[in-house]
């Protein structure tokens, strides 16, 4: 209880007072508040203790607690972190907070959690490691998400703490498959009427969110892993859904555009999901065109229309594809004169009587032409039909005669805001586009209307009109490549000399980068105006004038005799440098093709000493095999006598053999023919006994001709069949005197199991001699082989020694010519370094080529670094 009343006290001294009191009171308190955190937190381990009490499962030590924690960190914020940071499980023991099943205190650890996270980056990178984002995801969830209360909002401020500026946590946000579980939290249904206050906070947070994680701010590689998981997820399809639904608070939709505008931006495959969106209207109208719509829409609220100014800008970011289908739209070919495209409501907006449109249209058409030459080029084919009765006239004439023409700046150019927009048009489209600069000075009234404006005393509201001028005659200059002979680059620059004066006209040009407004539009890509009258810079156009504004000063001040000597000086660098360039690819090749003749001459050495190898080990082969020979051939040489004894017994034993088979079967084929010579006898006999007359007496009875006949065939056949007896007969005697004949030459044949003895040893024996002899057969022939490889070796060997001396004459042979072209590399830079001295001389700066060299490499390794984050 005591340990109650001192947490109690002390929470109570340390919180504000309610906003029901008066002010002065609740400064008082807070004095005293402040005053009582310093002199808690003297001591670190009353930090330390207090987060041992909250180990205590005990609602009435936790929570007072929490509370006073909290009040600690509202007070004295950074060095309550940093005593909790070093404490042994600090945030561990806070994270558990979220983990107790008694709302209040959950509740309390999230604003606690809230406080002890901001600005600390290793605190966040604790927390989310402590499994934060889960915890945090299921609390929504369970809370239902969008539709929930107070405890969504506070979890959806813990996660932007957690992740805002904090490449780790997004990187591990991303890693864990949490932007998956985003998608539903943007499922909205077709009823969208009566949302609450608090939907509207939540979902504004939830966008957020989004946009932390695809912030133009962050890396590349991280925002477009982050964009291609949004869109494979489908939440890039649901913000597309909710952005054309119907019924949606202003604000909520002016920030789903912002999302869906970050989402895409520098995506292709986002980009062209993005054009394939279509509104859900009769007829279907693509989303870029709706929203175009609200854009150039007076009476539509400032911070939408600037949100559609974003998506576009981000929809056409280095997006060439979509650039073209934008500048396509205005083209004569592909107009529809039955449907309004994203080109017809640019030209309209960017000549309605609304400033604030002009500026738009022109930024977004500019956006149509950056860093693409293609589409500028294709601009310049644009006509616009002004009135009826008047041949038509481009759209950069068009652009030229609202700035030129007195009458039509008076009635729609005279505010600052018209004019900065297609001023900024103009730049962009004739930067870097010798073409566009052509057709522009080909219009007589444009230089002397820029003259005029830029030598003016004009007020304050006026000199940024005045700057941009400078800028857009200073691109004329910059960018001429002289096909007009009136305004060529020397005459535009002896113009400026007599009716400016060059420091005056780089003073105008200045008065762009100086203006208030400058710098806040440079700091980041999405316009962020508090007012209408203060959208007159993009930030894409800041960029340029950084980069055109010193080459244009440079170009102005420089003479022309400089000039001749600087393009003389540039050939004669450029010609030493295409030479240097030679040589050093020469030098590069040489070095390669030496390279890769050591590596030859290793790869053929090592295959010799491989093949030496082999050669050594078939050589211990055969002599193994040659000795193996030498014993076997000893062996059978002493068994060959025992073989020889037994010849001429076992060939007789053999062919007796055989002759008793021929007998057997004889004897089978005679007792076959008894019974087929007794079975005709019979059938003969019957047909005596029946009366049938041989054919040699009388003639057969009618009804007996086929008997007669049948055994007339019987009768050959008896005949043929006594033929064969006899033949049989035969050859049985000539078998039997055979027979005895061999009985009586080999007395041993009588005695059959020595003779099988005989036969099974003498088979064995010749089976063996068989095979030694086919061993010694392939032995012969591996030796054959053998030789045969070892001399294609040592030939191989000659081969690969007769190609090594070649090979050490040819380095030899480079290595004289590398020395010759270093001499004259010398000599080369030696011609360089005289020639820097004459331009030092002269007054121009010459940077060094290493430092060049260094710069291009810097250059080169940020891109791979690009390339490899991708």
């Amino acid at each position: 209880m005591s340990v109650l009343l001192i947490l109690l006290l002390f929470s109570s001294m340390f919180n504000p007072a309610d906003e029901s009191e008066e002010d002065t009171q609740r400064r008082q308190e807070d004095d005293i508040g402040a005053q009582f955190s310093e002199r808690f937190i003297q001591e670190p381990e009353n930090v330390t203790l207090l987060l041992t009490m909250l180990e205590e499962f005990d609602f009435h030590v936790r929570w007072p607690g929490v509370k006073l924690l909290t009040a600690l960190l509202k007070c004295q914020c950074a060095q309550v972190q940093g005593i909790i940071l070093v404490s042994p499980m600090g945030v561990s023991r806070l994270m558990d907070l979220l983990a107790d099943s008694r709302e209040v205190i959950r509740n309390d650890g999230l604003l606690l959690l809230q406080q002890l996270t901001k600005g600390n980056a290793a605190i966040q990178k604790i927390v989310a490691f402590e499994n934060a984002f889960e915890r945090l995801l299921d609390i929504i969830t369970e809370e239902g998400t969008s539709d929930g209360g107070i405890v969504v909002e506070d979890c959806l401020l813990l996660l932007l703490n957690l992740l805002k500026n904090n490449s780790s946590n997004q990187n591990f946000f991303k890693e864990g498959s949490y932007i998956q579980r985003m998608k539903p939290w943007f499922e909205v249904g077709d009823d969208n009427s009566g949302w609450s206050a608090q939907k509207v906070t939540n979902l504004h947070l939830m966008l957020q969110l989004v946009r932390v994680m695809v912030s133009p701010v962050n890396s590349p590689g991280a925002t477009a892993s982050c964009q291609k998981a949004m869109f494979q997820c489908g939440l890039l399809q649901q913000l597309c859904t909710i952005l054309m639904a119907t019924g949606v608070p202003a604000d909520i939709l002016t920030e789903t555009i912002n999302t869906v505008s970050e989402v895409i931006r520098g995506s292709q495959v986002n980009q062209d999901y993005f054009a394939s969106v279509n509104a859900p209207s009769n007829p279907p109208r693509p989303a870029i065109v709706v929203l175009l719509m609200s854009m150039v829409n007076e009476r539509q609220p400032f911070v939408l229309r600037c949100a559609v100014l974003y998506c576009f800008q981000c929809f056409l970011y280095k997006n060439q594809k979509g650039q073209g289908e934008i500048v396509a739209t205005l083209l004569p070919s592909t107009i529809d004169a039955n449907s309004i495209s994203a080109g017809q409501l640019l030209c309209g907006g960017l000549f309605s009587a609304d400033s604030l449109s002009n500026w738009c249209a022109a930024v977004a058409l500019g956006h149509a032409l950056q860093d693409n030459l293609t589409q500028k080029e294709q601009l310049l084919r644009v006509q616009l039909a002004t009135s009826l009765g008047k041949p038509p006239v481009s759209l950069l004439q068009q652009c030229t005669n609202i700035l030129s023409q007195g009458d039509k700046i008076s009635r729609r150019g005279s505010k600052v805001q018209t004019r900065v927009g297609l001023l900024m048009l103009l730049c962009t489209w004739m930067s870097n586009c010798p073409i566009a600069v052509t057709h522009f000075l080909h219009n007589q009234d444009n230089v002397p209307f820029l003259t005029a404006q830029i030598s003016e005393n004009l007020g304050e509201d006026e000199r940024l009109v005045q700057g941009l001028c400078a800028l857009l005659l200073g691109i004329c200059i910059y960018y001429n490549d002289n096909s007009l002979e009136n305004y060529t680059k020397e005459k535009l620059k002896q113009l400026i000399e007599k009716r400016i004066g060059k420091e005056n006209f780089v003073e105008k040009l200045g008065f762009i980068t100086k203006h208030e407004l400058y710098s806040r539009a440079a700091q980041k890509p999405q316009p962020a105006f508090s007012a209408p009258e203060h959208m007159l810079f993009d930030h894409e156009f800041t960029k340029l004038v950084k980069e055109l504004e010193g080459v244009i000063t440079k170009a102005v001040h420089k003479s022309s005799e400089e000039e001749k000597k600087e393009e003389e000086v540039k050939k004669t660098l450029e010609q030493h440098d295409s030479i240097v360039t030679q040589y050093k690819e020469l030098i590069r090749e040489q070095d390669a093709q030496i390279n890769e003749l050591k590596e030859q001459m290793c790869t053929l050495t090592s295959q010799k000493d491989q093949m030496q190898n082999t050669i050594t080990q078939q050589l211990s082969q055969i002599q193994q095999h040659k000795d193996q020979y030498n014993v076997l051939k000893l062996k059978l040489g002493k068994d060959s006598g025992q073989s020889d004894s037994g010849q001429v017994n076992g060939l007789q034993l053999e062919e007796l053999t055989l002759l008793r088979e021929e007998l057997e079967e004889l004897r089978k084929q005679h007792a076959l023919l008894n019974t087929q010579l007794a079975e005709r006898d019979t059938l003969i006999a019957n047909l005596k006994a029946e009366g049938v007359q041989s054919p040699d007496g009388l003639t057969a009875a009618p009804e007996n001709t086929e008997l007669l006949k049948e055994l007339e065939s019987l009768r050959g056949q008896v005949q043929t069949q006594a033929a064969e007896i006899s033949q049989l007969q035969r050859e049985r005697q000539e078998v039997q005197t055979r027979t005895e004949a061999l009985a009586a030459v080999s007395g041993e044949a009588a005695d059959l199991t020595k003779v099988t003895e005989l036969e099974n040893r003498l088979s064995a024996q010749t089976a063996e001699t068989n095979r030694l002899q086919e061993e010694v057969r392939s032995l012969t022939e591996s030796r054959a082989a053998m030789e045969k490889e070892r001399a294609a070796a040592t030939s191989t060997a000659t081969i690969l020694q007769t190609e090594k001396s070649k090979l050490q004459q040819e380095v030899a042979e480079s290595k004289k010519e590398q020395d010759d072209l270093l001499m004259l590399l010398a000599d080369q830079d030696q011609k360089i370094l005289s020639l820097k001295q004459r331009l030092k001389d002269l007054g121009e700066t010459i940077e060094d080529e290493d430092d060049l060299d260094a710069r291009d490499q810097f250059d080169d390794d940020d891109d791979e670094e690009e390339e490899d984050d991708e």
